[in-house]
């Protein structure tokens, strides 16, 4: 939410005036290990001395962290723990390899300007307005037989009361610079960050997947196969309905035909609703077919806009249409929209997907309409989900994804 000019939070004050002395404390052990690698970089004990101070400035990032998200309120996810391939040489050219060292040793040496920024501003920059908007009765104290002039005490107040003016934005701007500063150099590298990213959405998958094999087989066991057993039994009626000794009787074996028939539709219907989770049979013409079917099935009229310039690969289809029709649900279900938006594009190797509807807004993930667990599937395919949804609405859903993997 933004906040009003001269509010200042109390932790970022507190981080100010305690983060000098451990800017200054861990600044000066990054310098001297900069400069003493140096030194000893013509010696046998360079290395050993470089990989050492890495180590220790790995575990000075633990600290600054927590002083980050304690204090400013800035949540650093830890990066991955250092490499421990087997044998000691194997060990130190990990360690001296490792960008996550070098980047906390790099945001050492970068902190303690920033510390003594924030110090002066949190500190010595209102001390030295107090002074200046008394420096008329300063001037008086100290000389009481020749005071200062009057445009000179007008001077010194009105410059005191500009610096203060600046003093909470200056302040906020220097704890700005430290959030920044730490998610940029003391989290994991774009590399490790993607690697969770990716195990993440794959255990998502995994776990949804097996979801949807549960309920398959659930309903297999319990609609499909009940059916076909039903079937079997009217086939047997009708097999006795034709016994020779007898004689066959029409009647009844019209009606266990009429039976059999009606069975063998309904089995065929539900056989095929089971398997459109699986594959939708649109999509075997592409999105251009698939996403208009979607929107003459929702009890929302929906307005479409389609611009497929290109077909994307398979499985970002399937993503792509299971996206649709998971939004479109959803304003049928939760949002009380009377109309919706439905637009579609593939260019220049991207596809993206629009729904917006004029409903009461306030969709959120997490909310209980499915939207964690659509940007959780659209992840695994290195898409993102954005919502933006107002409490009164509109709500826009845009899922943007790659045309091919």
């Amino acid at each position: 939410m933004p906040r009003r000019y001269f509010s200042v939070r109390a932790g970022e004050w507190v981080f100010a005036v305690v983060g000098l002395p451990v800017a200054v404390l861990c600044g000066t052990y990054a310098l001297a290990v900069l400069y003493a690698g140096t030194l000893l970089s013509l010696t046998v004990l360079g290395l050993p001395f470089v990989v050492v101070a890495l180590l220790g400035a790995r575990g000075l990032g633990v600290p600054h962290r927590r002083l980050v998200r304690a204090l400013l309120g800035e949540h650093v996810e830890a990066p991955a723990g250092p490499p421990r391939p087997d044998g000691l040489l194997a060990r130190g050219r990990a360690v001296l390899t490792d960008p996550v060292a070098w980047r906390t040793l790099l945001y050492l040496v970068l902190r303690l300007p920033l510390g003594v920024l924030g110090f002066a501003a949190a500190v010595v920059l209102p001390l030295g307005c107090g002074w200046l908007i008394g420096f008329p009765l300063w001037g008086r104290l100290m000389e009481p037989d020749s005071p200062p002039g009057a445009w000179l005490n007008a001077a010194s107040v009105l410059l005191g009361l500009a610096l203060l003016a600046g003093a909470p934005g200056v302040l906020r701007a220097v704890s700005g610079a430290n959030r920044r500063l730490a998610a940029l150099l003391l989290g994991p590298v774009r590399t490790q960050r993607r690697v969770r990213e990716l195990e993440a959405a794959r255990a998502a998958l995994l776990a949804d997947n097996s979801d949807r094999l549960r309920r398959l087989e659930r309903d297999l066991h319990d609609g499909t196969q009940a059916r076909l057993v039903a079937l079997a039994i009217t086939l047997s009626l009708t097999e006795d309905a034709l016994d020779p000794a007898t004689g066959p009787d029409l009647a009844r074996l019209r009606t266990l035909l009429d039976r059999a028939r009606g069975q063998t539709e309904e089995t065929v219907a539900e056989l095929r609703l089971l398997t459109r989770g699986i594959h939708p049979v649109a999509l075997d013409g592409g999105l251009g077919e698939a996403l208009p079917g979607l929107a003459a099935t929702s009890p929302v009229p929906v307005t479409l806009r389609l611009d497929l310039a290109e077909r994307p690969h398979e499985a970002i289809e399937r993503a792509v249409y299971f996206c649709a029709a998971e939004l479109l649900t959803n304003i049928a279900r939760h949002s009380g929209a009377r109309t919706a938006l439905l637009a579609a594009t593939v260019r220049d190797g991207r596809v993206r997907l629009t729904v917006r509807d004029d409903g009461r807004g306030g969709a959120t993930p997490g909310g209980g309409t499915g939207l964690a667990g659509l940007a959780e599937r659209l992840a695994a395919v290195d898409g993102t989900l954005r919502v933006d949804s107002p409490p009164g609405g509109p709500t826009e859903v845009t899922a943007e994804l790659p045309a091919t993997l």
